[in-house]
């Protein structure tokens, strides 16, 4: 009797849910698009349920077809974990790696690592994705995701590869037309630029004035004419001169430097944003993770070490 579930459809569906239309998975399995609409035809013949709504332009996965999803996914990586574990010590890192970082920091610092990457491991083929808020790490819907502050959920594997700290910083110019805070109030009168990123309250900046018990934490509801959902482009409007910006050590560090910024209320303590690497529990057998995640934490290692040099 024929199975209703071949193994070869696991990966295709798999392939097929991450490309997310019919073109773009037949360019990935390089096949012909009805070659794969019949592939899919006959996966949803057999088991009797639709896995997919098709439209002109974009497809989407019916309920059966997310759990036909998540069921393929777990079986494939518990077959490349098996592979691990059987030749861990002759394991060569290989195959798709599906990686995800936040826009800004992902496109100035994770993708240029991925080019690096790719040229020292070229069995290893990487999908980058950016997105404005990190996915949540149970959805499995990638093998190393790279985002600011550890995961609270203990399911998953969080190796922190970099320091990084939030600070307060302006353009010179800003801050002699303005002046200069003095204390986290003095921010109220300031035009502060906004950044909608993540699930933190929206304008809100807290500042501590100690570490550990004795910290005392001030939270100040900031204002301000100007707001984007990436980081990138506050920046650039706060090297304008336009105001008031919090944002990421590794991404104000070289402006800092350089002078075009200067830090504000430098001594107080902002939250801290440590670089993570977050990746699910039977992944960390995968060469082609642990060599990811060890590339990462290397090259974080030595921009550090050159920029203080």
């Amino acid at each position: 009797m024929t199975s209703a579930i071949l193994p070869a459809d696991l990966g295709f569906f798999s392939t097929l849910a991450s490309a997310g239309s019919l073109s773009a998975a037949a360019r990935e399995l390089g096949i012909t698009t009805p070659a794969v609409s019949k592939h899919l035809a006959l996966m949803e013949s057999r088991i009797g349920v639709s896995l997919v709504n098709r439209s002109t332009r974009r497809m989407s996965l019916t309920p059966e077809g997310e759990v036909y999803l998540d069921h393929a996914r777990r079986i494939l990586g518990d077959i490349d974990g098996m592979g691990e574990v059987l030749g861990v010590s002759k394991a060569t890192p290989q195959g798709l790696l599906r990686v995800n970082a936040t826009l800004g920091f992902g496109r100035s610092h994770v993708a240029p690592l991925i080019s690096r990457f790719v040229r020292k491991y070229r069995q290893v083929e990487v999908q980058l994705q950016l997105s404005v808020n990190p996915p949540a790490p149970t959805e499995d819907l990638f093998d190393v995701c790279v985002r600011f502050g550890a995961p609270p959920d203990s399911r998953v594997i969080a190796r922190r590869i970099a320091a990084n700290r939030r600070l307060l910083c302006a353009a010179p110019a800003y801050l002699a037309k303005h002046g200069i805070p003095k204390v986290p109030n003095d921010l109220t009168t300031h035009n502060c630029i906004g950044i909608r990123q993540g699930e933190e309250a929206y304008g809100v900046w807290r500042l501590a004035s100690g570490r550990g018990r004795s910290a005392n934490t001030e939270a100040v509801k900031t204002r301000g004419n100007l707001a984007t959902n990436d980081g990138e482009i506050a920046v650039n409007w706060a090297l304008d001169g336009h105001g008031i910006l919090m944002r990421a050590e590794w991404d104000i560090e070289r402006y800092l430097r350089n002078g075009r910024l200067v830090p504000v209320l430098p001594q107080y303590y902002t939250p801290d944003a440590d670089i993570y690497a977050v990746y699910p529990q039977r992944h960390q057998l995968a060469a082609r993770v642990r060599a990811f995640v060890d590339f990462l934490a290397l090259s974080f290692t030595q921009q550090v070490a050159a920029a203080k040099t």
